[in-house]
């Protein structure tokens, strides 16, 4: 008798799917878009439809993250991802990720032209990375226009479509340039292994993470000094908050330190987002 292997299903499929969406850059970003959401004035309704668009897209990245790697993570004992661990089926993934896709469209434009397409210009920039930017020098690309995008098209949501300030933007692109920096750092052997050499790969380890802690820090004094008037108390206290992340990221170049530079990142762009709501700062 041939054994046939056991579908997943039931919660521990739930706990796949969910690990799948990569869950807590997908909470970290959808949590910085909804704040930013509330700090440029858009209505409750606006918000909660703005947070979900935004969570459906960050999904469909994770899941088509996961769908296309599957062959690679497994190849290098990937043992942290669900699908290597036999709790989700790329075929599943493939469709989620397809799925969330369609919602993330659909809800973005719901929200109007501009700000629809703004925020999906973040959508397509994943995709794009999972499909094979990843492997070139452009590597970066992706993550500081979609990131820099994402501030934008939350402003645009709100009445009357206004532009985001610059610094906003500029911010946003240079916490994307960090953010992909740290990301790829614990796994630079693994993607070299399997012939991904991004931007971060080619400049190696030291530089990728002296450059991630330049962009961290550069994007916190945007965010501090950007805004019209002298700065907060709260600006003063992002900026400090900003000072273990950056040294974080820039020790992310010996391999001990590799993985607290991604969620140091993720953390202080939160807490820098959050201050800068409780600081009342004017992003419209």
């Amino acid at each position: 008798m041939v054994d046939v292997p056991a579908r997943p299903g039931g919660p521990a499929l739930l706990r796949a799917l969910v690990l799948a969406t990569h869950a807590g850059p997908t909470v970290a970003v959808t949590l910085v878009s909804t704040l930013l959401a509330v700090a440029a004035d858009l209505p409750p309704g606006r918000v909660a439809l703005l947070g979900i668009a935004v969570l459906a897209g960050q999904a469909s990245i994770g899941w088509s993250n996961d769908w296309l790697d599957a062959d690679r993570d497994r190849a290098v004992g990937r043992t942290d991802k669900p699908v290597v661990q036999g709790g989700v089926t790329p075929g599943l993934l493939r469709s989620a990720a397809l799925a969330a896709a369609g919602v993330a469209v659909v809800l973005s434009l719901l929200l109007g032209v501009v700000p629809g397409l703004l925020l999906l210009t973040l959508v397509g920039s994943g995709w794009a990375y999972n499909a094979g930017l990843k492997r070139t020098w452009a590597s970066w690309v992706g993550y500081v226009v979609g990131f820099g995008a994402l501030p934008a098209g939350v402003v645009a949501a709100a009445p009357g479509t206004p532009s985001a300030p610059w610094w906003l933007v500029a911010a946003g692109a240079a916490l994307g340039g960090a953010a992909h920096l740290a990301n790829v750092a614990p796994d630079l052997e693994d993607d070299l292994a399997t012939g991904v050499r991004g931007l971060p790969h080619r400049l190696g380890p030291r530089v990728s993470a002296l450059t991630a802690a330049l962009l961290l820090g550069g994007a916190t004094l945007a965010l501090v000094l950007g805004p019209d008037g002298p700065p907060t108390a709260t600006g003063w206290g992002a900026l400090a908050l900003a000072v273990p992340a950056v040294v974080l990221a820039a020790l992310a170049g010996a391999a001990r330190f590799r993985r607290a530079a991604f969620p140091a990142v993720m953390l202080l762009t939160v807490l820098d987002v959050l201050l800068l709501l409780i600081g009342g700062a004017t992003v419209t």
